[in-house]
């Protein structure tokens, strides 16, 4: 009998236990379904690359991207059309990403099928002070 993978929540999200460390971001982003998969792959891989020694977690069905003392920078998350990604200090970055947040400080981009434009955001994400989160 073929073991089951994780539930897919609304959006196609998977739902992934809690966890430090790169174990649970590996099953989170093997989980991801379809072309989101293959964004999610992207974008974790840009951030290994830009961010030597980042923390990984998951919390809240989603992986979270830290530098050490400095809080959360990144995170992202499944939606029917979209992975959004979130910038806890993305008001910061030059440009801003598009969708704002009720917090201030919080912007958001949606990465649809076929889009990619990651790598200076992720950069200076990860240079500023994070949020501390969890």
């Amino acid at each position: 009998m073929a073991t089951k993978g994780p539930k897919l929540l609304s959006g196609g999200n998977p739902q992934i236990p809690k966890g430090d460390g790169p174990e649970p971001v590996r099953a989170y982003l093997a989980a991801m379904p379809g072309w989101k998969g293959e964004v999610g792959q992207a974008l974790h891989a840009l951030v290994l690359a830009e961010v030597p020694g980042v923390q990984q977690a998951v919390r809240w069905n989603s992986p979270f991207y830290g530098v050490e003392g400095q809080g959360w920078f990144l995170s992202f998350h499944c939606f029917t059309k979209y992975v959004k990604v979130t910038f806890f200090a993305g008001a910061e970055l030059d440009p801003p990403p598009p969708e704002t947040s009720s917090k201030a400080e919080v912007r958001y981009a949606h990465l649809r099928e076929g889009e990619a434009r990651w790598r200076s955001w992720i950069r200076q994400a990860a240079a500023l002070p994070g949020d501390p989160l969890f």
